[in-house]
Formats: structure tokens, C-alpha cells, sequence
């Protein structure tokens, strides 16, 4: 597990992936990601897919970087969260 990637999923959400499950498959999950600081709950899953995908297509340390800050935000903020 690594600080930033793609929330894990249980083995029943693969199918979700569909044509992204390689990319998926490719990264390390983390403990905060593109999803989490992107409306979390408050998108649906087709979204929370091509988020994952997205970051593992596009990963650099500034992204990483990036989503740290912004899951501090999202933290204090609350959105999205049950």
C-alpha cells in the first residue's frame, strides 16, 4: 500500500473496471487518491473508475503531491463522506 493511489476494491467491484482493469491492476492502492479528493460518495462509480484510471495513466509526483493537499481540504470539509 503506498499514501497515494486507487482506493482498493474487493474482488466483486473488478468487473466495474472493465477495459481500465489493467491500468488498475498496475498501481499500488492508497491510503488517499484522485477519488477521494474528488467528491468521494458523491460520484458514482463509472466516475470513481475513470479517476482511477486517470491517475495511474497520468501518475507523477506532482499529482501526488497535489492530491495530499487536496485530501486535507476534503478532510476538514467533510464532503462526500457518509
Amino acid at each position: 500500500m503506498s499514501l497515494v493511489g486507487p482506493r482498493p476494491v474487493v474482488t466483486d467491484e473488478l468487473v466495474y473496471y472493465k477495459e481500465n482493469l489493467d491500468y488498475y491492476l498496475m498501481a499500488k492502492p492508497g491510503m488517499t487518491g484522485l477519488w477521494q479528493v474528488s467528491g468521494r460518495n458523491d460520484v458514482d462509480y463509472d466516475t470513481r473508475v475513470y479517476f482511477d484510471s486517470w491517475y495511474v495513466k497520468n501518475w507523477s509526483l506532482w499529482n501526488d503531491i497535489a492530491i495530499l493537499f487536496k485530501t486535507i481540504t476534503a478532510v476538514r470539509k467533510r464532503a462526500g463522506a457518509y
